[in-house]
């Protein structure tokens, strides 16, 4: 049992803390735990990476609380399109995983450390390949290049066509001189997500998309906000949560009033288990808008030190204030 926040502004939530490995490393994790909550509206996700902070963790809380304590909106729509995630492969299990997916948009990841541009070439001319001429191609690089290695793995990508490349730079000023540079769409992810105030965040001239994650945001409300703040195009991802996090993230999706691209939400495929027996998994390239019980927590349960320190975690973020 968590006790209600200081003031007593949220009701008495049960903590549930869960740890599932991945199929293939990805984001540089083997292992993905974070704390499953249950209020009176339901179930929430609180899983900040550990190399963010008390600070930065505080949004993430504020997503957890809203989903467990408020609700979301209402939905716009029934299901939301989503891309497959290849992580940084070969390109043969980049092939099997597009052709597994039924998705006809692949999120690619590239700029692995240790990888080589060819690697990246192989894997995108592969999920080309698996896709076919008329499916659509991003490929995420996570901040890892400078503007003119970013320029030339760009040009070389887009031979097969891209849709847009997600955070190819690290820095605002990055990211206009690429834009100025290629002719593939930039989104924004980072920039935007880690900001102190991600509505605040100048886009105008670095970027043509920006990406949303409703637990680095802080919730679907502020989320909302963010797109409304910004006016372009957005794309919903996840910060690879469980189902009950993804379910955030479809409500996300679902209550925004345009969707033009397919959402980045289909990573539960990355897991090899889930928190639930009915796992928010695509089904002909959509997922459907609803909230999965997280009915397997004693399966996927964490080892009582994995424990410890969620519970250690979420007491230090909770006592320094909740939400930003």
């Amino acid at each position: 049992m968590i006790a209600p926040a200081a003031g007593g502004a949220e009701p008495a939530l049960v903590a549930h803390v869960y740890r599932v490995p991945l199929r293939t490393r990805f984001r540089g994790i083997d292992v993905r735990d974070g704390v499953l909550v249950h209020g009176p509206a339901g179930w929430g996700e609180f899983s900040p990476f550990w190399d963010y902070d008390v600070a930065e963790s505080r949004r993430w809380w504020g997503a957890a609380a809203e989903a467990a304590v408020l609700g979301w909106p209402a939905p716009l729509r029934t299901s939301v399109p989503v891309n497959v995630t290849v992580p940084a492969v070969g390109p043969e299990r980049a092939h099997a995983i597009v052709t597994a997916s039924g998705c006809r948009t692949a999120k690619v990841k590239v700029a692995e450390p240790g990888q080589s541009p060819a690697e990246d070439l192989a894997r995108v001319e592969a999920v080309r390949d698996a896709l076919g001429p008329d499916g659509a191609i991003r490929v995420d690089a996570n901040a890892a290049w400078d503007v003119d290695t970013a320029v030339s793995r760009l040009r070389e990508l887009d031979r097969v066509g891209l849709e847009y490349a997600e955070q190819p730079c690290p820095t605002l000023t990055d990211l206009a001189a690429l834009r100025r540079r290629v002719d593939v769409r930039i989104a924004a992810d980072e920039v935007v997500r880690r900001s102190a105030d991600p509505r605040r965040v100048d886009l105008r001239e670095a970027a043509d998309v920006v990406v949303l994650k409703v637990q680095p945001l802080g919730g679907v409300r502020a989320a909302l906000e963010v797109a409304e703040a910004h006016g372009l195009p957005c794309v919903v991802s996840s910060a690879l949560e469980s189902s009950v996090g993804i379910a955030a993230g479809v409500a996300l999706a679902a209550a925004l009033p345009d969707l033009p691209f397919a959402c980045g939400l289909a990573t539960i495929a990355l897991f090899t288990d889930d928190v639930s027996t009915e796992p928010l998994l695509p089904v002909g390239g959509a997922l459907p808008v609803r909230r999965p019980a997280p009915d397997r927590l004693a399966e996927v349960a964490a080892d009582p030190g994995t424990d410890r320190r969620w519970r250690e975690r979420l007491a230090a973020v909770r006592s320094a204030g909740g939400a930003a």
